[in-house]
């Protein structure tokens, strides 16, 4: 029996885009309060009845917590540019050597506006 599992976490960070045109809002320095959603997919194990542990899925995103909760993101190497695509890719990259079983990271940066990556 294949399952999908998602964790969900939230940092809060600033972020400036500095490749937009000038007057551009989202230029400016501000402020969310970002969503991350991970998802892992595999096999239930029959005898555990689980995928796995959801402590592990939190602790395997947590050092990533750790590097972008209260920041500001220009400065965290490979997020000079840290739309929530780039954020997205970054985040997978990072967590998928600590998280075989990750299929998707979804990013969101308000409760309406969300990125949904799932790897190459």
């Amino acid at each position: 029996m294949n399952m999908e599992l998602r964790r969900t976490f939230q940092f809060e960070a600033a972020h400036l885009l500095p490749r937009l045109p000038e007057g551009h809002k989202c230029r400016r320095l501000h402020g969310h309060s970002f969503t991350c959603e991970v998802v892992v997919a595999g096999e239930c194990d029959p005898e555990l009845g689980w995928v796995m542990d959801y402590a592990d899925i939190k602790a395997a995103f947590q050092p990533l917590w750790e590097r972008l909760d209260h920041r500001y993101l220009n400065e965290v190497p490979g997020l000079e540019n840290p739309t929530s695509e780039v954020v997205a890719a970054w985040i997978w990259k990072e967590l998928k050597p600590r998280l075989p079983l990750l299929v998707e990271v979804v990013v969101a940066e308000t409760c309406t506006a969300r990125c949904v990556y799932r790897g190459t």
